[in-house]
């Protein structure tokens, strides 16, 4: 059982590795080409395509996430039940926990509403008329989307962090 749970630690640590990585290309590689002016042509539909490939990468390490992280913590614990006892959650651990879920809760709402919602309407604005005052606005706000997600990747990846280390 031991070399499963090292298998789902290392599947986690990966999948957590291409999520942030991902979003981080995104922003410091791809966002920067499709502004030089002689990209202007094919802006647009870099950023759908890439944001078709990677939305479909980044809710399958969502859900990896979800599954690993899971069977990660149940493997640390004596019995699957612990994870309803207020012993697990009154605790440091529990509480670094705790907030790590919730910031996990909110990137997977944020990440909806960009994906389907935000993301694709701005994409499609930005095509049929790019230059236009409403393109402009849903780009800034997908745009705004991506940073947030990524700052509050790197918090979960703080919060991870102080989890297996032991922050106090």
């Amino acid at each position: 059982m031991r070399f499963v749970y090292l298998f789902s630690v290392w599947l986690h640590i990966l999948s957590a590795t291409v999520w942030i990585g991902g979003m981080t290309f995104v922003a410091l590689v791809v966002v920067p080409v499709i502004r030089r002016p002689e990209m202007r042509e094919s802006a647009a539909r870099l950023i759908h395509f890439t944001g078709v490939r990677f939305r479909w990468i980044g809710w399958t390490g969502f859900a990896l996430l979800f599954v690993t992280g899971l069977f990660n913590l149940i493997y640390r614990l004596e019995s699957w039940t612990d994870l309803f006892t207020a012993r697990l959650w009154s605790g440091p651990f529990g509480w670094l926990l705790g907030w790590k879920l919730a910031v996990f809760a909110l990137i997977l709402a944020m990440s909806a509403a960009h994906d389907f919602v935000v993301g694709p309407r701005a994409t499609a604005v930005w095509q049929k008329s790019p230059g236009s005052p409403e393109a402009t606005r849903l780009r800034m706000q997908a745009t705004w989307f991506g940073r947030v997600n990524l700052l509050l990747a790197l918090i979960i990846l703080g919060l991870a962090i102080m989890l297996v280390r032991g922050a106090f």
